[in-house]
């Protein structure tokens, strides 16, 4: 895989895909790549004026892009089973589901609509319901394959089940890592059910190493000094576009070289940027107790359950 490039992307023609924060940064690039190569691809967001922004950008480098928006918050459980009833309506079966979305290290706690800290739910609750919501459309998909979007970020995180909410004691970045570790361990157990129960997905998970995407001015952002050596001394030697960030998603999604349970990032210097390579998984990610342990509270906290999803497929 080395040197594996969007040039290296079979033809995806026929094949139908949904993609989380797609209106801007890695989701809208691993959009245009797909599209580019002949996928239907359903971007999705919270900003519809950012959504038609991004069909427009998408259709002006391919005319002929079979591409579509649809308005998805993943802090509402509501809108996630009011965008899969709408899904389903409209498609008899899905063949790649990339879960990108996210928001960083926000300096004060909020909440979602139904209640869970914002991290975690937006990042993680979000798409394990999605996920569980449209198993029935992937398992009758094509070659069907999940991607959830870790980060770096897991390898200094762990799953603090005492005070999942932070409820207790909320620190931003620590919040932020236990979300990405939390997708990365989802991702891993979504593989080892779905080969144990027999519903045909490959699950797998990618991070895009230091891409410069608007995330973190979503997050707490930089003062101005800060901001300014980073983007002098820092970025220009340790950071990659976000295109090339969105390569190892890309990579996980549709390559098939990429193996189910399989973890992908850049294969630079700490994973920073780079080709896409397997990327390094801390033991805590790959604890299949801990794992199925989050995976019985995801189900009791979003009330959706993955067995039942897989028995109406």
């Amino acid at each position: 895989m080395t040197g594996w490039t969007t040039a290296d992307i079979p033809p995806q023609g026929g094949r139908l895909a949904v993609i989380t924060g797609a209106t801007g940064g890695l989701g809208y690039e691993t959009a245009l790549a797909l599209a580019r190569a002949g996928a239907t691809v359903v971007l999705t967001g919270r900003n519809h004026a950012k959504g038609e922004a991004a069909l427009r950008e998408i259709r002006a480098q391919r005319p002929d892009a079979a591409v579509s928006y649809q308005t998805l918050d993943l802090a509402s459980l509501a809108s996630v089973t009011d965008f899969a009833a709408r899904f389903a309506a409209a498609h008899h079966s899905l063949d790649l589901l990339i879960n990108n979305a996210g928001v960083m290290a926000l300096p004060t706690r909020q909440t979602t609509a139904d209640g869970f800290e914002m991290q975690l739910g937006v990042n993680y609750f979000g798409h394990y319901a999605l996920t569980a919501r449209l198993l029935p459309l992937l398992r009758r998909g094509n070659a069907p394959r999940v991607v959830n979007l870790s980060s770096l970020a897991h390898r200094m995180a762990r799953i603090d089940f005492g005070d999942l909410q932070g409820a207790r004691s909320y620190v931003p970045w620590r919040a932020y890592c236990q979300s990405k570790l939390a997708m990365l361990m989802f991702a891993l157990e979504l593989q080892r059910r779905s080969a144990a129960a027999g519903w045909g997905l490959m699950s797998n998970a990618a991070h895009p190493g230091y891409a410069r995407t608007d995330i973190i001015a979503n997050g707490p952002g930089l003062d101005r000094w800060t901001w300014h050596i980073n983007r002098l001394f820092v970025q220009p030697y340790f950071s990659q576009s976000a295109a090339e960030g969105a390569l190892p998603t890309l990579f996980a999604a549709i390559s098939p070289e990429a193996k189910g349970g399989g973890y992908y990032g850049p294969d630079w210097f700490y994973e920073l940027k780079g080709s896409p390579a397997p990327a390094k998984i801390m033991p805590r990610a790959e604890d299949a107790t801990a794992s199925a342990r989050l995976w019985d509270v995801s189900a009791s906290l979003t009330g959706i359950s993955f067995d039942q999803a897989a028995n109406a497929a």
